[in-house]
C-alpha cells in the first residue's frame, strides 16, 4: 500500500531494509518502483541490520547500482543503530552515506558457523550412515570432524566472498582495494569512526538524510517523503514465527553470512 502522498509533485522516497537480511525481492521491488515513478527525484535506505545473506545483500546492492546507472534518481543511504556487514555492503552501492555518530557499522567480513554433534551422537548411542558420491560431498556434516582438507576447502570459498565483499566496498566507495581489505577483519566502527575512515559520508539522522537526498535530486526547499506501508497479513506472522523460531533449529548445511555477530 502506498502512502497518500504517493500521488502528485516531486518526492524522495524511504525504502526500509530492517533486521536480518534473508530475501531481497522486497527490497527490489521498492526500488524499482520508485525508481520507475517520475514524481520520485531521490530515494533513501534506510538501513537498521546486521546483514544477512550473501546473495541477497548482492542482490540490493546491484539493484542500487542499477538505479543510479539510470541516472532518474539520486540514492542516499541512512543508517540507524546498526548497519553492519551485510548491511553496509548495500550502503556501499549509494551515492552517499549518512551515519548517526553512535551508528555501529563496518563489519566488513564474513562468517560460517558449524555445528558438530559427533560427541553428542556417541553418547546417546546414535550413529549416522553416510552414502556419497565423492568424498566432499558431505565436507559439512556436523555428524564428523571436519578434516584440515575439508577445512581449507571451505576457507578457499569464504575468502572468495570475503574477496567480493571488498571489491563491492572499493567500488561503490571509490576507494582503493587495498584501503577497504585493511579495514576488512571484521571489526566494527562506530558512525564518527567509520566517517574518519571514509566509509561513510556525513553524520547525521534520518531527516538529514532526507534533506540531502532532496537536494541531490534537485527538489526545491523541504521535499515530500513517501514510503510504502507494510500490509502483514497472518501468513506474514507465522512465516516470521518460524523463520525465527524453527529455522535455526535445522540443520542448513553451508551457510555463508554477511553478517554481525555478538
Amino acid at each position: 500500500m502506498l502512502d497518500s502522498a504517493w500521488f502528485g509533485g516531486e518526492r524522495v522516497a524511504v525504502v526500509r531494509i530492517e533486521g536480518v537480511i534473508v530475501d531481497s525481492r522486497d527490497a527490489i521491488e521498492e526500488l524499482r518502483r520508485f525508481r520507475e515513478n517520475p514524481g520520485v527525484k531521490a530515494i533513501v535506505l534506510r538501513i537498521d541490520s546486521p546483514g544477512g545473506g550473501v546473495v541477497a545483500s548482492q542482490e540490493i546492492y546491484a539493484e542500487v547500482l542499477k538505479a543510479r546507472a539510470e541516472g532518474k534518481v539520486k540514492v542516499v543511504a541512512s543508517m540507524g543503530n546498526l548497519a553492519a556487514s551485510g548491511g553496509y555492503y548495500i550502503a556501499a552501492a549509494t551515492d552517499r552515506i549518512v551515519a548517526n555518530p553512535g551508528t555501529l557499522t563496518g563489519s566488513i567480513g564474513v562468517i560460517m558457523e558449524l555445528a558438530n554433534v559427533q560427541g553428542l551422537m556417541e553418547k546417546v548411542g546414535v550413529q549416522s550412515v553416510v552414502i556419497k558420491s565423492g568424498r566432499h560431498k558431505d565436507l559439512a556434516s556436523p555428524f564428523r570432524t571436519m578434516s584440515a582438507e575439508d577445512r581449507a576447502l571451505l576457507q578457499n570459498v569464504l575468502d572468495d566472498v570475503h574477496d567480493q565483499f571488498i571489491q563491492a566496498v572499493a567500488a561503490g566507495r571509490a576507494l582503493k582495494v587495498e584501503q577497504v581489505r585493511d579495514l576488512a577483519d571484521g571489526r566494527v566502527f562506530t558512525g564518527r569512526q567509520a566517517r574518519t575512515a571514509k566509509l561513510v559520508d556525513e553524520l547525521g539522522d534520518l531527516q538529514d538524510a532526507i534533506k540531502l537526498a532532496g537536494k541531490m535530486g534537485g527538489i526545491a526547499g523541504e521535499p515530500r517523503v513517501v514510503e510504502t506501508r507494510k500490509r502483514f497479513s497472518l501468513r506474514d506472522v507465522l512465516g516470521n514465527f518460524f523463520d525465527g523460531k524453527i529455522s535455526p533449529l535445522i540443520p542448513s548445511g553451508i551457510n555463508l553470512k554477511y553478517m554481525l555477530t555478538f
